[in-house]
C-alpha cells in the first residue's frame, strides 16, 4: 500500500483504522491513547492486524454507508459476494448519555452465491512490546499479553473459533459478525444484536449528521470532513485530538516523527470554532468545559497541549522495537513539545471562546468562569506578549518573535475586548484598547519586511511562512490591504511549489522539509480567494482535493513529487481548514446564484 488508503471508524472513544482491502491496521483500546491492539501501520512484521483474505479473482471495493462513520467493504467475484460493515458502537442511551463502549464490530453480510474467506486474526497487544498468545475459549476468543503489564482483548463471532484462530477458509452462507472488545461481555452477542448496534450507529450518526447545514458546492467533503473532526472528539473530557495515530512520518525514511494523540490547544480551538460554525454545539460546550477545567491561576501559563484526560506531563519515549511506517523510524508515544512556550495558543483560545459566545450565547451556563478565563488571558498576554517563544510550528530550537504568534497576542486581546462588550464590562474596554493598539503597531512595524514586500515569519528575518497568511483570518488586517496582497504574492512565489504549500524553506532542526503540510495550502487557497483570485483559488482547490484518499480524507503532509499522502492521519488541521475553504466558496457560489436569479 503505497498511500495512506484507510478509513477511520471511532465512537468519541477510541479508532480504527481500516484499510482498502478491509484490514485493521491501527487500533488502540480502550481509549484513543492507549497502547495498541494492532500496529501494523508502524510495523508490517509485528504490528499485529485483523483482516479478510480471499482469492485474486474479488475486487474489492470501499466506501462510507451515507453520512455516517460506518465504513463499508465489498467484496464480489462476480457471482459470490459479501459485505464488511465496519464501526464502533455509538448512540444515545434512554436515560442519557451514550453507549460507546471499547469495541470494533465488523457485521459481515452475506449479497450472493457462497463466498469464501479466511480470517487474519492477529492482535498484538501493548504496541507489539511482547508475546500476546490467544486462545480459544467456550465463548470467546481471549489474547492476552504480559509485557509491560497484563493486557486483554476478547473476540465473539459468529463463525467457527478455531478457524479463525487457525486461518482455516470458511464459507459464508448467512450474515454473520465479529466483535472485538476490551471487556469480556456479561451478555453475549449474537447476530440479531450486532445487526441492531449496526442500525443504531448508523441511526446516531444520520442524526448527527442531519445537523450540518447543507451546502451547494463541496457539500460531500464538507459532511465528510465533519464526521472525521467528530471522530477525533473524545466525549468523556471534551478533549480533541489532533489526529488518531504516531509516528506516521511526514517524510518517508526520516525522523520527523510524532505522537498526534493529545489536544493541542491551538489545533483544537480551531476545530471546535469551525465544528461551532456548522452548528454542532455538544462539541463546542465539552471542549468550553475541558478549557475551565484546565485553566491554570493567574501567572501559571497554558501548556500548548495536554493529554486527552487533562493528563499534563506527556513524557516522550521510543519504541525501539517497532520499525515504523514504511521504515521510518523512530515510532516515538508522548510528545516532549508540552514544555515549549507558544504564545498564540491565547489568541486562539479567545476566538473560539468569542465565537462560542455569539454563536451560542443564549445557554452559556459557564459566563463568569469564561469572563475569569477572558480577564487571566489578557494578564497574561500583557505580561508576556513581548517575549520570544517556539512559534506554531515548534521548532525545537532557540526562540523567535515569530509574527504569528504576536498576531495571535493581538486577537487575545481583540477578541477579549468584544468578549467584554457581550458582558457589559466596559471599564475593560477602555482598559484594554491600548494594548491591542500597542500590539498591532508592534507588527505593524517589526514583521514587514519592504526588501521581500511581506510579512515574514518572525522578526527582522526575511523568511515567509505560510502562517502568516492567517492574519486576515483573524481579523489583523483587510484582505483587500496592500501588504497582505503583496504578502501573499510573496508566499506564492517563494513557498508553492505546483500549488502545494511548504510551511516555510528555512531549515530547522531536521534540515529542509521536503512534504507539503496540508493545511497551509488550504490557507493559501482561501487566501488567494480572499484577495480576488477566485479563479486560480478554486483551481488549486479542486486539484487539492484530488489528492485526498480513497475516501476523501486527508493527513498532515502531501509528498511534493508523487503527492501521497503523509505524516499523521486523518488530521484535524487538514479537514478543518478544507471545510473553510469549501464554505467560502460555496456561499460565493450561493451569492451568485441568487444575483443571477434577481437578474432573471
Amino acid at each position: 500500500m503505497d498511500n495512506l488508503d484507510y478509513g477511520i471508524i471511532g465512537n468519541c472513544r477510541s479508532a480504527a483504522l481500516i484499510s482498502k482491502t478491509g484490514s485493521i491496521d491501527w487500533c488502540c483500546l480502550p481509549e484513543f491513547d492507549s497502547s495498541s491492539v494492532f500496529a501494523k501501520l508502524l510495523d508490517e512484521k509485528i504490528g499485529g492486524s485483523f483482516g479478510f483474505n480471499v482469492d485474486g479473482s474479488y475486487d474489492i471495493e470501499q466506501t462510507y454507508v451515507g453520512n455516517t462513520a460506518i465504513l463499508l467493504t465489498s467484496f464480489s467475484d462476480g457471482e459470490n459476494a459479501f459485505e464488511v460493515y465496519d464501526f464502533m458502537p455509538r448512540y444515545h442511551l434512554e436515560g442519557g448519555g451514550y453507549h460507546s463502549p471499547p469495541e470494533i464490530a465488523r457485521y459481515i453480510k452475506h449479497k450472493s452465491g457462497r463466498p469464501k474467506f479466511t480470517v487474519q486474526y492477529d492482535p498484538k497487544l501493548e504496541y507489539a512490546s511482547g508475546k500476546t498468545r490467544t486462545y480459544v475459549k467456550h465463548n470467546f476468543i481471549a489474547s492476552l499479553t504480559h509485557a509491560e503489564s497484563f493486557d486483554t482483548v476478547f473476540l465473539y463471532t459468529s463463525f467457527n473459533k478455531n478457524a479463525v484462530v487457525e486461518g482455516r477458509e470458511m464459507e459464508i452462507t448467512e450474515d454473520g459478525y465479529f466483535l472485538l472488545g476490551y471487556n469480556e461481555k456479561i451478555l453475549l452477542p449474537n447476530t440479531e444484536k450486532m445487526y441492531l448496534e449496526l442500525e443504531r450507529t448508523k441511526v446516531y450518526w444520520l442524526n448527527w449528521s442531519n445537523n450540518t447545514p447543507t451546502y451547494r458546492k463541496y457539500n460531500k467533503e464538507i459532511h465528510r470532513s465533519a464526521v472525521t473532526l467528530k471522530l477525533l472528539s473524545y466525549d468523556k473530557t471534551g478533549a480533541v485530538l489532533a489526529a488518531a495515530t504516531t509516528s506516521l512520518p511526514e517524510t518517508i525514511g526520516e525522523v520527523r516523527n510524532w505522537d498526534y494523540r493529545f489536544c493541542w490547544i491551538r489545533d483544537a480551538s480551531m476545530v471546535v470554532k469551525v465544528v461551532s460554525e456548522l452548528g454542532h454545539k455538544n462539541v463546542a460546550r465539552r471542549y468550553l468545559q475541558f478549557i475551565i477545567d484546565l485553566m491554570p491561576d493567574k501567572d501559571e501559563k497554558l501548556q500548548i497541549m495536554y493529554g486527552i484526560n487533562k493528563e499534563k506531563k506527556l513524557t516522550e519515549e521510543t519504541l525501539e522495537h517497532l520499525s515504523g511506517y514504511k521504515g521510518s523510524k523512530p515510532v516515538r508515544v508522548g510528545n516532549a513539545a508540552y514544555i515549549q512556550r507558544q504564545n498564540d495558543i491565547y489568541g486562539i483560545l479567545m476566538d473560539v471562546i468569542y465565537e462560542n459566545l455569539v454563536k451560542f450565547s443564549t445557554d452559556i451556563a459557564n459566563g463568569e468562569d469564561i469572563w475569569s478565563i477572558t480577564k487571566g488571558i489578557v494578564w497574561i498576554v500583557d505580561k508576556h506578549w513581548q517575549e520570544a517563544d517556539k512559534g506554531i510550528w515548534e521548532f525545537r530550537s532557540e526562540d523567535r518573535h515569530f509574527t504569528f504568534s504576536k498576531v495571535l497576542c493581538w486577537t487575545a486581546i481583540d477578541r477579549a475586548i468584544k468578549v467584554a462588550k457581550i458582558f457589559n464590562k466596559h471599564h475593560k474596554i477602555e482598559k484594554w484598547k491600548p494594548l491591542r493598539d500597542e500590539i498591532w503597531a508592534d507588527i505593524y512595524e517589526n514583521a514587514w519586511n519592504d526588501e521581500v514586500k511581506a510579512f515574514t515569519q518572525s522578526y527582522g528575518s526575511k523568511h515567509l511562512d505560510a502562517s502568516v497568511l492567517l492574519m486576515e483570518s483573524y481579523g489583523c488586517i483587510d484582505a483587500k490591504h496592500e501588504k497582505f496582497v503583496s504578502t501573499v504574492e510573496a508566499i506564492e512565489k517563494e513557498l508553492s511549489n505546483d500549488g502545494l504549500l511548504y510551511r516555510y524553506k528555512n531549515e530547522d532542526d531536521f534540515g529542509l522539509p521536503s512534504s507539503s503540510f496540508t493545511v497551509c495550502t488550504f490557507w493559501f487557497v482561501n487566501s488567494l480567494f480572499k484577495i480576488g483570485q477566485e479563479e486560480k483559488a478554486m483551481e488549486y482547490f479542486d486539484r487539492l482535493l484530488s489528492y485526498s484518499n480513497h475516501l476523501g480524507l486527508f493527513s498532515e503532509d502531501i509528498d511534493f513529487k508523487t503527492k501521497r499522502l503523509l505524516g499523521n492521519f486523518p488530521q484535524a488541521y487538514s479537514h478543518l481548514a478544507l471545510i473553510e475553504c469549501a464554505i467560502n466558496f460555496s456561499n460565493k457560489h450561493s451569492e451568485e446564484k441568487i444575483l443571477e436569479s434577481m437578474r432573471e
